[in-house]
């Protein structure tokens, strides 16, 4: 019972001490595991502690690339080791900016070789500062406490430094954006002219098709006319020749043409302007398929002042045969090579085939002009007009001129290096080369004054056979009839006054008002006929007033002239 009691009392003092004790214990306890923890932080951090030698090293590379070793400014109690980190993050950073500036200077290869220099020595400049005796004693070698006027002198020189990089780059910022700007607008240019360049290849092949193409209205005016010769046979029988079609005394033309309404605009401008027109006789020569609606056209619509017009087909002079004209043959094997061995859509991607294609300048209605000593061996002279002229003026004054033993009258051309021989012929033929002077200057179909007694002295057309037979291969000049005659005529041409005749007026809308009005003659040369839509509003009303509206089909027809 005693022990019972008393382990009770003593029970309940030695329970409170007991617990003062845990209580003490436990403090001990975590006490000591925080100075244990605390000790060996210390230590790992004092064992990692860079050497005296490195402590605070961040030198600058030359390279412009800074690095810098781990400094810890809580456990320094230097805080002018923090400024110095602090100025040399700012000279890092600014030495990373001068790099890049001179990087991207070089990737748009701009004409600055001044301005990378200066980068490149302000690069190597900040990498220096680091290297100077004095500041590399003072400040980075060293593990006492940083002397403050060393460090405030470093500070500035980098300082310095940093606000010329800072002025140099914002100089170069705008330099290499208005660079940047150029050269994009350079570009843009570029492209813009590819694009221009492209649309106008499409405009002349557009323009040529337009060109080349029949309008409605002329189709229309043709089939009405046939029609007329088919519904009224009778009315349209064929006249004897004339004396007048060989009277060497009156005044002849050369008309060769398929468009009936440009074949009257230009008999009807001669003879409107004709003082004596009784004395004018024209020699219209057209294909078989628009034959009856010319003839049914002058019979409908006679000439005006007792003007006299023969109208024919190629067909009904017999000589006109492959046999005698090259041409011919040309145009035989052209369509044969083009029907027979190419395909439409190769022949306009191959521009070896562009010659196959192109046949309307192998034409017969246009190689005639070197036969009218033969179409007409009763004639002494006679004046070749194209079938998109316009007279403006009475034209018997050519037939006076002394064309000097002279083949051809025609108007020249060329202006400075333009419209010479050179650009019709090619030179590097040594048959061309041999024979021609680069440098003659050019002149104008459209409206020749010919001698074709002096064309059968000199005789051209077999020099014209000649040289046709030598450019089957295209080697001596590509295509049309201005190149052969240049050839045939050469040294044969005299040069007549270019008020005669004024060409340009199909593709050339800056032709003075006052040397049109000037001509005699006006030349709607190029793809802007006054027939069609395309034709240049400012020239058409020159063709237009000589179109007879009187006539019912033309009004039928919406010809909208």
């Amino acid at each position: 019972m005693a022990v019972a009691v008393r382990g009770a009392r003593g029970g309940g003092s030695g329970g409170v001490g007991a617990g003062f004790l845990s209580l003490f214990s436990y403090r001990v306890f975590v006490s000591a595991m925080f100075s244990l923890l605390f000790i060996a932080t210390a230590t790992v951090l004092l064992t990692t502690r860079p050497s005296a030698t490195h402590h605070h090293s961040q030198r600058l590379q030359s390279g412009g690339n800074a690095y810098m070793h781990t400094t810890y400014v809580a456990l320094n109690s230097d805080p002018l080791r923090t400024r110095l980190d602090l100025i040399y993050r700012q000279a890092n950073d600014h030495v990373t900016l001068v790099k890049a500036y001179a990087a991207y200077a070089r990737k748009l290869k701009l004409d600055i070789s001044r301005q990378l220099k200066m980068f490149d020595d302000l690069a190597k400049n900040f990498s220096d500062i680091s290297s100077k005796p004095r500041y590399k004693s003072s400040l980075f070698e060293t593990d006492g406490n940083l002397d403050e006027d060393v460090l405030r002198q470093f500070e500035k020189e980098v300082k310095d430094r940093v606000k010329f990089a800072r002025l140099l780059m914002a100089e170069s910022k705008e330099n290499y954006d208005n660079q940047l700007k150029i050269q994009k607008l350079k570009d843009t240019i570029f492209a813009v002219s590819e694009l221009l360049g492209k649309a106008k290849k499409n405009g002349a092949f557009a323009s040529s098709i337009a060109a080349k193409s029949v309008p409605k209205s002329l189709h229309c005016l043709a089939m009405r006319l046939v029609e007329e010769r088919i519904s009224h046979p009778e009315k349209y029988k064929d006249d004897l020749p004339k004396s007048e079609f060989e009277d060497p005394d009156l005044y002849h033309y050369a008309i060769f043409s398929d468009n009936v309404i440009a074949v009257s605009v230009v008999v009807r401008s001669v003879v409107k302007n004709a003082e004596e027109p009784w004395k004018h006789v024209f020699h219209v020569v057209t294909d078989r398929m628009n034959l009856a609606a010319i003839k049914v056209w002058f019979r409908m619509r006679p000439v005006e002042g007792g003007a006299h017009v023969e109208v024919k087909a190629i067909e009904d002079y017999k000589f006109m045969n492959s046999a005698y004209v090259p041409v011919l043959r040309q145009i035989e094997s052209a369509k044969k090579k083009f029907y027979l061995e190419h395909k439409m859509e190769n022949a306009t991607k191959d521009g070896n085939n562009m010659k196959f294609r192109d046949l309307e300048h192998m034409s017969m209605l246009n190689h005639l002009r070197f036969y009218l000593p033969e179409m007409y061996p009763k004639l002494h002279k006679i004046l070749f007009l194209e079938d998109d002229v316009v007279v403006q003026k009475d034209l018997t004054g050519l037939w006076k001129i002394d064309l000097s033993g002279k083949v051809n009258g025609a108007v020249e051309t060329c202006f400075g290096s333009f419209h010479r021989f050179s650009q019709y012929l090619n030179f590097s033929n040594p048959l061309i080369r041999e024979r021609f002077n680069p440098k003659v200057c050019a002149w104008a179909y459209g409206m020749n004054i010919f001698d074709l007694d002096a064309w059968r002295r000199e005789q051209c057309t077999e020099m014209y056979h000649s040289w046709q037979n030598l450019n089957v291969d295209r080697t001596l000049w590509n295509s049309g009839t201005l190149p052969p005659g240049l050839m045939t005529f050469y040294s044969l041409t005299k040069s007549l006054d270019k008020s005669w005749h004024v060409l340009g007026l199909g593709y050339n809308p800056s032709i003075s008002m006052d040397v049109i009005n000037n001509a005699a003659v006006i030349h709607y040369n190029g793809n802007m006929k006054p027939w069609l839509d395309i034709a240049m509003i400012r020239y058409k009303n020159l063709w237009t007033k000589y179109v007879d509206n009187d006539m019912e089909f033309v009004q039928t027809c919406n010809f909208g002239v």
